[in-house]
């Protein structure tokens, strides 16, 4: 294949994508590698190649509008106004538009930058958080993980089209949209220290409710405390080993065995919609301005533009929605922690150790070419990692840099990391997000048994509440890269560095 001769491998752990890979590149392409990624990356591409050719197919493969990764990653390349590279995590895989696992930023002051809904994703806040308690795995053994488990599953409204009930009403939604975790924290379903250890505390201040439609407010009206489905879940799981012990105790985590919860979640309908709702505006703003794509799924609209500025605004405010939602299932964790164990969620010390989004645009300051330049900083699938003493992370974790949160897939083990300087000089502060679909949901569900997947997650001794069993074919462990070997990938890469090792005992999902 010539695309190949553009593919080069610049180090143990980072290949690069030349200009000329795609049309009218702007800055080279890296993505974050080990040997079995790479051959992964370049079978896809290959396949799909072989596949456009076909006289049966014109699509890039069996899931319909599929372009591999590869090429995702080099079409954000020469979209306008990108600096520095178009950078791909080692989670990386196909997406919309962006692949999953991208990361790029865009001059603030170049007036022909865009942004990008298909850089933040349909998701939009995507995010992990994890709390700490003060149990042991010991205390959790026998019925009371099953009770634990049955609590949450009954309090955490799960599954698809699922109403929640946390009441609000449309003007409690502006000012949920608005006020993001502060919100939440006035009628009492947060702390105030949550807000502490929120990524951007839980609010971002570029939130307009009025840039949302009422179609998207409409959605997520009754979707506030939702766990919702599809890779998103709520864990029990347990310390399984500490990798920096002086980080680990800082974030309060100082013991095999200490029992945590980790909540995977978004902003649920609502940032679908405001997605949606950008996607079809900025195909008029292109038109007029006349900014032409590789892909049509890159939609895009110039920052300084008033579409821009529309989505940048509706896209925080969906933010704020998916910061309140983790809160909100937070409280029912508390909630149903109390319920078995009788005891307050404080006497459990059940604090929020952190939160972090992985499908993000943020106005950021970084260093380019020596320079320090205001960007606006595309995240989907993959995840901000600053480094200590960077001005926007906690006070509490000044000395040991922005803590990271990695699920893992279903019944495999999660992580915790911290970011690093190397991170922040090449890779604008950012790691990867999780494991990385190996197989499309498509293929999960012609190859996979959901019963055999069960069954798998009972013999490794882990619990599950499910609203829907058979779609957990698509979440299975065999659906996915192997976590450990991203991580191990990302740790090499010096982009960030592990901290804690976290294993499953009880998974709630949709």
């Amino acid at each position: 294949m010539e695309e190949l001769t553009f593919l080069k491998r610049i180090s143990s752990t980072r290949c690069q994508v030349d200009l000329g890979f795609v049309p009218n590149m702007k800055v080279r392409a890296e993505i974050i590698v080990n040997d079995d990624l790479q051959t992964l990356l370049v079978d896809e591409l290959q396949k799909s190649s072989s596949c456009c050719c076909s006289s049966e197919s014109s699509a890039a493969g069996e899931d319909g509008a599929f372009i591999p990764s590869l090429r995702q990653v080099a079409n954000v390349a020469a979209l306008p106004g990108i600096v520095g590279a178009s950078l791909a995590m080692p989670d990386v895989h196909s997406g919309y538009g962006f692949c999953i696992g991208n990361v790029a930023a865009f001059d603030m002051e170049d007036p022909l930058a865009v942004i990008s809904p298909g850089g933040v994703g349909f998701d939009i806040n995507c995010g992990v958080r994890l709390i700490r308690s003060n149990l042991t795995e010991a205390d959790v053994r026998g019925t009371v993980r099953e009770e634990l488990a049955d609590a949450m599953f009954r309090n955490i409204p799960v599954g698809v089209g699922v109403n929640g009930d946390i009441p609000c009403s449309m003007e409690e939604l502006d000012k949920i949209l608005r006020e993001g975790i502060n919100w939440a924290i006035d009628k009492g379903y947060a702390w105030k220290e949550d807000r502490d250890h929120c990524e951007d505390n839980g609010r971002m201040e570029t939130a307009d409710p009025k840039c949302v439609s009422n179609r998207a407010k409409r959605r997520g009206l009754k979707q506030l405390g939702t766990l919702g489905a599809g890779n998103h879940y709520a864990e029990i799981q347990v310390v399984d080993e500490i990798y920096n012990q002086q980080a680990a105790s800082t974030m309060g985590i100082g013991q095999i065995g200490q029992v945590c919860i980790m909540i995977h979640t978004g902003s649920r309908g609502l940032g679908h919609q405001v997605a949606t709702d950008a996607l079809t505006v900025m195909e008029r703003a292109m038109a007029r301005d006349r900014i032409e794509l590789n892909d049509r799924q890159l939609s895009c609209a110039r920052i300084s533009s008033h579409e821009g500025k529309e989505y940048l605004s509706a896209m925080s405010s969906a933010a704020n929605f998916a910061w309140v939602n983790r809160s909100c299932i937070t409280y029912l964790t508390r909630k149903s922690f109390s319920e078995v164990f009788h005891r307050t969620p404080d006497e459990m010390e059940m604090h929020l150790v952190y939160d972090v989004c992985h499908n993000i645009a943020k106005i950021e300051t970084h260093v380019v070419d020596g320079v320090k330049k205001k960007l606006l900083v595309h995240r989907k699938g993959s995840t901000r990692a600053f480094p200590p003493h960077h001005p926007n992370i906690p006070k509490d974790y000044q000395s040991i840099g922005q803590p990271v949160l990695i699920g893992g897939t279903m019944g495999t083990c999660s992580y915790v990391l911290v970011g690093t300087e190397r991170g922040m000089s090449e890779t604008f502060g950012s790691t990867c997000h999780g494991a990385g679909r190996a197989l499309s949901r498509n293929q999960s569900r012609k190859t996979l048994d959901h019963t055999q997947v069960l069954d798998q997650l009972h013999k490794n001794d882990i619990i599950i509440r499910v609203a829907s069993p058979k779609l957990i074919t698509e979440e299975a462990p065999e659906s996915y890269k192997n976590v450990c070997d991203v991580i191990e990938t990302c740790q090499d890469a010096g982009i960030s560095e592990k901290v804690v090792k976290l294993r499953p005992i009880a998974v709630i999902k949709g």
